[in-house]
């Protein structure tokens, strides 16, 4: 059973391991993401908190999902061309999970844990929810879809 966010990993979108103990130490933004939802914009803002606080020790990951309205069918190939081609996204992308229910990936079930949602739900309402993880591995706050990500730059440079 995993105790800390560091024994935690997930296949690559295009290949290999993304090993969350690899970041030890550094502030992280976990997010589940989809190509083809209201929210989807939320790639460019995450592109932007990636490209201005990397240097500074903050790994953000997005974690393509199909739960919610189908809005993410395609392949880890046509994820990842989609998100380069149209918001330039450079920050780490796991292949398509589950959040929620009997296949949901280990890690998204510990940060459910770590951070319920309001009335202390364990589910992942929508797509575009983000968990930040401090530089000690501590899940430190979690975030709806409607919030945009660059209202997350006074919590993220809060813990850098």
């Amino acid at each position: 059973m995993p105790t800390s966010i560091y024994d935690f990993s997930a296949s690559g979108l295009l290949g290999g391991s993304i090993n969350l103990n690899d970041y030890r130490g550094q502030v992280m933004l976990l997010v589940n993401t989809a190509s083809q939802c209201g929210f989807t914009k939320q790639y460019a803002g995450l592109e932007a908190l990636h490209r201005r606080y990397a240097e500074q020790g903050l790994v953000v990951i997005g974690f393509p999902c199909n739960q919610f309205g189908q809005q993410e069918p395609g392949d880890a190939s046509s994820i990842g061309a989609f998100c380069q081609k149209n918001f330039g996204v450079s920050f780490l992308m796991a292949d398509k999970i589950d959040v929620n229910g009997p296949h949901s990936h280990p890690l998204w079930n510990y940060l459910k844990q770590a951070q319920p949602g309001v009335l202390g739900s364990h589910r992942i309402k929508w797509n575009f929810t983000k968990f930040l993880v401090d530089r000690r591995g501590q899940v430190v706050r979690r975030f709806g879809s409607i919030t945009a990500p660059s209202a997350l730059a006074r919590h993220i440079e809060a813990l850098l």
